[in-house]
């Protein structure tokens, strides 16, 4: 259904990031940012990335509009713990947090998300022009307790004896609470069924080799 990348990793301070590190269109930041560190946060930023981040009990969203100019502005007062320090090993050097390369997608895997979004979109004419409304999987129902059977008590001597109560009424509430719970367990039955993969059903009726037929079908590589 989705076609972003997936997502990568990496334990580390993020004040230790190593100075050939690519840079990003998008940064969040979820502590508080002292002030002399804002220039680094900044220059982790492309130009026309936008970095959010909080500073100074501000939460601040800036623009880099060019190599040197960047344009902020603050969203909402708020209140972060501070980032964590960086710590000086046993030399007296900072150990480099190293994040992941921004890798290209080869050319297989590039064609597989054409084809995938060619027949998605053609499924999606589809069902528009049968007027067929595309469902949200149904949610599933909490099971109503059952309700306890009211009994009556009777002073036999010093002792107290439960006594149950058969009336017509108390019969019926019964039988009106068995034919709920069966509703509800085939309603729940019914919702656990998957729901219809037209996206696959088109892939596989396909002539096409098999090996290239599990390809589609899957997002990545098994």
């Amino acid at each position: 259904r989705f076609e972003f990348c997936e997502p990568a990793f990496v334990v580390g301070n993020c004040l230790e990031i190593a100075s050939d590190s690519h840079q990003y269109d998008r940064i969040y930041c979820g502590a508080g940012v002292q002030k002399h560190h804002e220039n680094y946060m900044k220059i982790l930023l492309k130009v026309g990335g936008i970095l959010v981040m909080p500073i100074e009990d501000q939460l601040t969203q800036i623009l880099r509009t060019g190599q040197n100019t960047w344009e902020s502005k603050n969203i909402l007062p708020v209140s972060f713990a501070p980032l964590v320090q960086p710590n000086r090993n046993n030399n007296g050097k900072r150990d480099t947090v190293g994040l992941p390369p921004c890798a290209v997608r080869n050319l297989q895997d590039l064609a597989r998300i054409y084809i995938r979004r060619t027949l998605r979109n053609f499924i999606n004419e589809e069902m528009k022009a049968k007027g067929i409304a595309q469902k949200a999987p149904p949610k599933r129902k909490r099971r109503r307790c059952r309700r306890l059977r009211i009994n009556t008590y009777v002073f036999v001597g010093n002792q107290l004896i439960p006594q149950p109560l058969d009336s017509e009424e108390d019969e019926r509430m019964e039988d009106d609470n068995k034919e709920e719970e069966d509703k509800d367990h085939s309603e729940v039955l019914k919702a656990e069924e998957p729901p219809r993969n037209l996206l696959r059903e088109k892939i596989m009726s396909l002539p096409l080799p098999e090996s290239l037929k599990a390809y589609l079908t899957y997002y990545r590589e098994k």
